[in-house]
C-alpha cells in the first residue's frame, strides 16, 4: 500500500468509527434490544440501517462509473457472486455472535475507546475463531 492509500484507509476508518459511536452501535445493549423483536425491541437502528443502505446504493453506483479508484490501480470487487453454503453458515454464525455479544468487528474496535474489557474479550475471542476457522476449513 502506498502512503496515500494508508492515509485514505485511516481517515475512512476514523470516520466509520465516529459514525458507529454517533449511531450508538458500540453499545451492546442497543444492539441486543434491536435484535429482541419479541421483547425490548428498539427500532431506532432501522434508521441507521436505512441510511447506510441508501448511501451505499448511490455511492457504489457513482464510484463504479469511474475507470479506477483514486489510490489503486483497479477496483477490488468480490469474485464469487453466488450465495453458497459457506456464506450462509458464516452469516448465521456472524448473526448469532452479534446477538450474543452485542458487537460485530467494526463496533468492537470502536468500543475500545470506551476503556471497557468487553470489547477486548470480544475481539480476542473473534481472533481465536478466525484462527480455528483457518485450521478447520481449508480455503
Amino acid at each position: 500500500m502506498t502512503s496515500k492509500q494508508n492515509i485514505a484507509a485511516l481517515l475512512t476508518g476514523v470516520l466509520f468509527g465516529i459514525g458507529l459511536a454517533v449511531a450508538q452501535l458500540i453499545d451492546p445493549n442497543k444492539i441486543q434490544n434491536f435484535l429482541d423483536i419479541a421483547g425490548t425491541w428498539d427500532a431506532s437502528l432501522m434508521l441507521v440501517l436505512g441510511a447506510a443502505l441508501g448511501v451505499s446504493f448511490f455511492a457504489i453506483r457513482t464510484i463504479l462509473k469511474q475507470q479506477s479508484p483514486r489510490f489503486a490501480a483497479r477496483f477490488s470487487l468480490p469474485s464469487k457472486p453466488n450465495v453458497d453454503r459457506s456464506l450462509l453458515i458464516g452469516a448465521a454464525l456472524f448473526g448469532i455472535g452479534w446477538g450474543m455479544a452485542g458487537y460485530c468487528p467494526g463496533p468492537g474496535f470502536a468500543a475500545l475507546a470506551l476503556s471497557s474489557w468487553e470489547p477486548v474479550i470480544f475481539l480476542l475471542t473473534m481472533t481465536v475463531g478466525f484462527i480455528l476457522h483457518r485450521f478447520i476449513v481449508r480455503p
